[in-house]
């Protein structure tokens, strides 16, 4: 019997909650798990191979956004797989030990749907790029080989440098990112120091409308507009724009919060394919591992798409169709004495 990618994203897709090779060998007639490790080391999955399937099921706009962010898949108890490495981790709000995965999502505002187009892992060791390098290759990407349509970037602070946003600059899109508190901005034209933003003295019409600020180590004339947006009760965050006619904070809330599509993707991402639970070493498993499991996830989510149905509701459906099953011919009969 062949083994092939879609064999392991079909495992990934149908299994519950087991995703090591062992189980799937398990469950699997004919096919050993020596034979399944030798597939998975031998093959080469890269992320062109999900764009490959994804770019056929895209509703390109105009206004779409590109959004940028990354994870850490959790491998806090791996200290001798290859690509791990110890990295800060939102979810976590500490430092663990994980692999990086930078994302690149596309938003379509209009209909609601956002597509994952493109990713990398973070690698500094093997390939010397940095997540900013990745995420400039990226959007280079987005423009010139994928060539889709898109007005704006969505980002988080880390991204929020003068090489990616000149970069931005340079491609005609407009750009939308939080700064870290400890950022130095001037809010006086030049007559008064750098201080933190979030040191900054709002006027009642600059919080509505935002206000001119220079970042310290930008150019002298570049001017950006800055926005103090609250998120929640106890959260607030300064996002700033290179679109100097944006003049209304409760539209800046409503573009970031397109965002949190990103974080919606890698949390269904975690729990629904598997993504963290591959137990093999070597780097080329893990890679090929991620990469199937990216592909079950846009899977899922056409699927959701097409039927108006969650990704949830799909993958949690399959045990229930096993329930109905099994209690209409049970494998196991249940007796009383």
């Amino acid at each position: 019997m062949r083994f092939t990618k879609l064999d392991y994203c079909q495992y990934l897709l149908s299994s519950p909650i087991n995703y090591t090779v062992t189980n799937l060998a398990d469950h699997l007639d004919g096919v050993s798990h020596d034979r399944i490790n030798r597939y998975l080391r031998g093959e080469k999955l890269t992320p062109r191979l999900l764009w490959d399937n994804v770019a056929l099921l895209m509703q390109p706009s105009e206004n779409a956004y590109i959004l940028f962010d990354d994870t850490v898949l959790d491998k806090r108890y791996s200290a001798s797989m290859e690509l791990t490495r110890r990295q800060y981790s939102g979810n976590e709000h500490r430092v663990i030990r994980g692999i990086g995965l930078i994302s690149c999502v596309y938003v379509n505002e209009e209909t609601g749907q956002f597509w994952v187009i493109d990713y990398r892992l973070y690698d500094p060791d093997g390939d010397g790029q940095s997540k900013l390098d990745h995420v400039a290759e990226m959007l280079n990407g987005v423009v010139y080989s994928k060539q889709l349509p898109f007005t704006r970037v969505l980002m988080d602070s880390w991204y929020a440098t003068q090489k990616l946003m000149a970069q931005i600059d340079q491609l005609g899109k407009l750009y939308y990112c939080p700064l870290k508190t400890n950022r130095g901005v001037d809010d006086s034209g030049g007559t008064a120091s750098y201080q933190r933003v979030d040191a900054l003295v709002w006027s009642v019409q600059e919080l509505g409308q935002g206000k001119l600020i220079k970042i310290r180590g930008f150019p002298k004339d570049k001017k950006l507009k800055l926005f103090r947006v609250t998120v929640s009760t106890n959260r607030t965050e300064f996002v700033v724009t290179n679109d100097l006619t944006q003049a209304s904070t409760d539209t800046v809330q409503d573009v970031c919060g397109i965002r949190w599509k990103i974080e919606e993707f890698h949390r269904e991402l975690k729990q629904l394919t598997g993504v963290e639970a591959c137990q093999c070493r070597k780097a080329r498993i893990q890679r090929n591992h991620i990469a199937c499991a990216l592909l079950v996830w846009s899977r899922l989510k056409t699927i959701a798409y097409q039927t108006g149905r969650t990704v949830y509701q799909i993958k949690h459906g399959m045990l229930s169709d096993y329930l109905i099953e099994q209690l209409k011919h049970p494998s196991v009969q249940m007796t009383l004495a």
